[in-house]
């Protein structure tokens, strides 16, 4: 990788209008800087620090100070006894920084956004399925992925715990992609990545935005709607292809914004046929959706075996995408009918098929409006539970939301933990059950998610009437959020496989 001087980073600083002031850098201007951190724990010989983040301590700089940092970005200035680059927006600068340090290596790699409330972990995988199919058929590499529920780059892989993560990092998985051969990268883009800048140097061959509805608004995330949803719109300044749902609200502001930012615009429709890519004849055949597609270019037939009619619309979005990357209809059918998203849709139930669970990671009004809405169609008649929580002291708006949608619609709720950081699990049920007993008094209160689990499923046995079980939020995730730590847990999958196998060998014969 090659390397730049600190006068090569102080350039690319002034190139993007971030120099406040530059302390005692004469000296080492030419000095080839051997690595970029902003992690005190990663510092080797001659590292380029950047003093990040609202509980930064001075403490962490002279520990980095110790193990080979010469020279730091900051907004402020430390007394510490090293040159240093004042700057007007850390978070701007890192990605700057990043961005140079990685060598600029999303210029080399074909980069997918998926921006929107709801839908962007189901598309992306769609989309990576799709380039998948089409990879193996050219002994190609796999497609690389950043979302919300994993990250693989060729080299690392791990479960996630934050949609999009720091500038730093997203670099970081372009350059280890690049290494690995890979093409393409598809990656989940927050509205807190857009507004915070982590992908200010981040420029999108194709960047999609399938939807808004009023979500993480809190006094840390979005002060008011107008402020996330003009994060989301941010992702077309760095799009040169932009997708556009023409179903969402706001669409037609939305396809503004987006013809006069980006290069070029294509739409695509569940319900409208003036669109560029439309769906019609959908249609559920069991557990798969079928569907029809019409595109400028052909007309055909796709399935989806994840379940949800709502997918349809992920879908359209894999296709518009797949078209425009010149993608042949036959792997485009190919990985749609094989595509699955961890934890999203999935699909268990008991032998006698009393009961199902199905495990979806919603969690907020958007996604719980489209689940419920979409299960009360496809499994009429079933008794439907609900099984939910939500964060602590953030996107408070949607206990309101949550509790409102899940009481409308569930014969039962159960409130449980999800990622209730610091604040009491007790007081976050309490908030939603406000709202979920304006609809029905029957809901209980157990923090416990296997415990909740296992006490639907016990229920739902005794019952006369089939029952379907809702159990969101959390997926396959195996930690759950308490303080500013998380915890090893069991997930939601494990509880719902362990509790249904239980359930079959007590109805054996």
């Amino acid at each position: 990788m090659e390397k730049y001087t600190v006068e090569h980073y102080i350039d690319i600083l002034k190139e993007n209008d971030q120099i406040k002031e530059i302390i005692n850098c004469d000296s080492i201007l030419k000095k080839e800087v051997n690595h970029v951190s902003y992690n005190s724990k990663e510092i080797i010989e001659n590292t380029l620090f950047v003093c990040k983040g609202a509980s930064f301590k001075i403490e962490y700089l002279k520990e980095a100070i110790n193990v080979g940092v010469f020279v730091y970005v900051s907004e402020k200035k430390y007394d510490v006894d090293i040159p240093c680059i004042l700057v007007k927006d850390i978070q701007k600068a890192l990605s700057a920084l990043s961005a140079m340090y990685f060598n600029y290596p999303g210029e080399s790699i074909n980069v997918i956004g998926v921006g929107g409330t709801k839908g962007k972990s189901t598309t992306t995988y769609y989309i990576k399925t799709i380039l998948d199919e089409y990879s193996k058929s050219m002994n190609k590499k796999e497609t690389a992925v950043i979302s919300s529920i994993d990250t693989y780059d060729g080299i690392e892989k791990f479960e996630s715990h934050i949609t999009t993560p720091e500038s730093y990092e997203i670099h970081k998985h372009f350059c280890n992609a690049l290494k690995s051969d890979m093409e393409n990268i598809v990656m989940e883009v927050s509205s807190q990545a857009l507004k915070l800048n982590r992908v200010a140097d981040v420029f999108f061959d194709i960047g999609i935005f399938m939807n808004i509805s009023e979500d993480h608004i809190s006094p840390i995330e979005h002060k008011d709607f107008d402020d996330y949803y003009n994060s989301k719109l941010k992702m077309f300044k760095n799009t040169k292809n932009a997708i556009v749902n023409m179903d969402a609200d706001l669409a037609e502001n939305t396809l503004s914004v987006a013809k006069k930012d980006s290069t070029r615009v294509m739409t695509f429709s569940m319900k409208r046929k003036d669109t560029d890519i439309y769906a019609y004849d959908i249609r559920k055949d069991g557990f798969n959706t079928i569907f029809k597609v019409h595109t400028p270019s052909y007309d055909d037939e796709f399935i989806l075996t994840m379940p949800g009619l709502f997918n349809v619309e992920n879908a359209l979005a894999a296709i518009t995408s797949a078209y425009l990357m010149d993608i042949p209809v036959e792997y485009i059918k190919n990985g749609l009918k094989i595509a699955r998203s961890s934890g999203r849709m999935e699909v268990f139930h008991t032998k006698d098929m009393k009961i199902i669970i199905l495990v979806d990671y919603a969690h907020n009004k958007l996604s719980f409006e489209k689940l419920f809405s979409s299960v009360k169609e496809e499994y009429k008649g079933r008794r439907i539970v609900s099984i939910f929580g939500c964060p602590g002291k953030k996107a408070l708006l949607r206990r309101k939301d949550l509790g409102t949608v899940a009481g409308m619609y569930s014969d039962f709720v159960y409130l449980v933990a999800e990622d209730p950081g610091a604040e009491p699990v007790i007081d976050i049920s309490n908030d939603i059950a406000r709202y979920v007993k304006k609809y029905t008094n029957n809901y209980a209160l157990i923090e416990e998610r296997g415990d909740a689990i296992l006490d639907a499923v016990l229920k739902a046995e005794k019952e006369e009437k089939e029952t379907i079980i809702l159990l969101t939020g959390k997926g396959r995730e195996t930690r759950q959020k308490y303080g500013t730590e998380y915890l090893p847990c069991i997930s939601d999958v494990e509880y719902t496989e362990k509790y249904l196998s239980e359930y079959d060998k007590r109805h054996e014969n």
